[in-house]
């Protein structure tokens, strides 16, 4: 009975999951045409169907209680949240949340189906952020001398990635943490307030190199503590921001020429590079080594297939850290490729949405700042799962809101804070606009038609 429950919960999750995808195709379809009266409500019922039917598979194939209490605690967190948002912030944008939640969901599902105990913590660690987080719009819209603490993000920056290559453990062949936090997470958001606060407004050629060099301090810093997927993702904001606020091709291009030229010194320079290159060119060769991660994964996405194995039907705990870089591989194998594909409409209606954001705010530093963030999550969920499907040699970067990881959960938290701040400000704005349109147009039509005569003299001789 059990197995014929999870075999038709399959089919059940991937239904409610297209549903969901295209309802979110819809709406953000719906508000890039400035459609702002819809409705947001059949995605939370959407959600938490899924969200239902996933932990009650969980709990009747594990027999854990634990997995009704996470189920609860989920329902409690996300309910709670929408009426927080809701009644704090009654502009902000709802689909934006509802997206955030579905992915916690999902990552919660799979790290629930993976490790009970990681959950537990990941949970708890959503819930302490979560509620942070509710003070963060109100500070970007209150706030506004951050654009005037330029140094203060650039140096803060530095600091830390320095204090981490100096004091930080290796470990997975990088040094990536300190006291069981990962700066380089954190640091991502001072590095995009920097590029902001240093070229909202009349660009020279010397903040342009200001910008160069500050940016070079990080990567450079990042490469030698040998995290390289971090590098790559800090060089990637560095170009796109760089090229929007100068809209010079010639900025763009010697920047990709400046990263090719040291893509190749990296290889002949670190060993782990060559040992990735080597991995993503034929795994099968070094498959006893460091190719038997890409391997496994491999085989997971292909053993999955279109409708997926089932939870707990499959083997994902097989594959070398699924719980945080090869988590996409686990969603193909028990879930199936088509909510992976989904999942990647999501992700990409995330970004879509974030950009709309960007392209909407009047104010040049917080265009900047909107546009930093959403180049900081396509480039990672890239970077995810390209290196998960062999597109990409493999970077060790995580899923945002989905692989296991506190320091990436909090980060990428905030970061979705800070954009509905802007989603808010941009509302603040448009009602300016109109404020302002109203009094002139009212001043307007209070003048008198005639001027009055207004010289002191007699109207009339006599």
């Amino acid at each position: 009975m059990v197995n014929l429950i999870v075999e038709l919960s399959k089919f059940t999750l991937l239904t409610l999951m297209v549903c969901y995808t295209l309802h979110c195709l819809y709406l953000v379809h719906a508000q890039a045409q400035g459609d702002t009266e819809i409705s947001t409500a059949l995605e939370c019922l959407l959600l938490f169907a899924i969200d239902t039917v996933a932990f009650i598979v969980l709990y009747l194939k594990s027999g854990d209680r634990m997995v009704v209490f996470l189920y609860l605690g989920m329902m409690a967190l996300f309910t709670v949240i929408m009426v927080l948002y809701h009644l704090l912030y009654p502009f902000s944008s709802r689909l934006l949340l509802n997206n955030t939640c579905c992915f916690l969901s999902i990552g919660l599902i799979m790290l629930a189906r993976l490790d009970m105990e990681a959950a537990w913590k990941q949970f708890l660690i959503a819930v302490g952020t979560c509620l942070l987080c509710l003070a963060v719009p109100v500070m970007i819209r209150r706030m506004r001398f951050l654009k005037k603490l330029t140094w203060i993000y650039g140096g803060a920056g530095v600091v830390l990635l320095a204090a981490v290559f100096a004091l930080a453990r290796t470990s997975y062949g990088a040094k990536l943490s300190l006291m069981g936090v990962q700066p380089s997470e954190a640091i991502k958001i001072t590095f995009v307030f920097f590029m902001a606060s240093l070229l909202w407004r009349r660009v020279t050629m010397k903040k342009v190199l200001i910008a160069t060099g500050v940016a070079a301090l990080h990567v450079g810093i990042l490469v030698l503590s040998r995290d390289l997927g971090s590098a790559l993702i800090y060089f990637i904001v560095y170009l796109v921001m760089i090229y929007t606020s100068t809209r010079k091709v010639l900025y763009l291009g010697a920047g990709i020429g400046g990263g090719a030229v040291a893509s190749v010194a990296a290889y002949h320079i670190f060993g782990h590079v060559q040992e990735r290159i080597s991995a993503w060119r034929d795994p099968m060769a070094v498959y006893e080594n460091e190719g038997y991660q890409i391997v496994q994964s491999l085989f997971a996405i292909g053993t999955g297939g279109w409708f997926g194995m089932g939870l707990y039907q499959g083997s994902p705990q097989i594959i070398p850290i699924v719980k945080n870089d090869f988590i996409f591989s686990a969603i193909c194998e028990e879930l199936g490729v088509i909510f992976a594909i989904c999942l990647i409409l999501l992700c990409l209606c995330f970004f879509m949405m974030i950009l709309n954001i960007a392209l909407e705010i009047r104010s040049p530093f917080y265009k900047l700042i909107a546009l930093g963030i959403g180049t900081l999550y396509a480039t990672q969920v890239f970077l995810t799962i390209g290196g998960a499907m062999k597109f990409i040699p493999l970077t060790g970067v995580t899923l945002p809101l989905v692989s296991y990881g506190g320091s990436s959960l909090v980060s990428t938290l905030l970061m979705l804070s800070i954009i509905q701040g802007l989603y808010i400000f941009r509302e603040d704005e448009d009602e300016e606009i109109e404020r302002l349109r109203r009094e002139a147009l009212s001043a307007k039509n209070a003048r008198p038609f005639f001027k009055r005569k207004t010289d002191a003299g007699p109207r009339y001789r006599r």
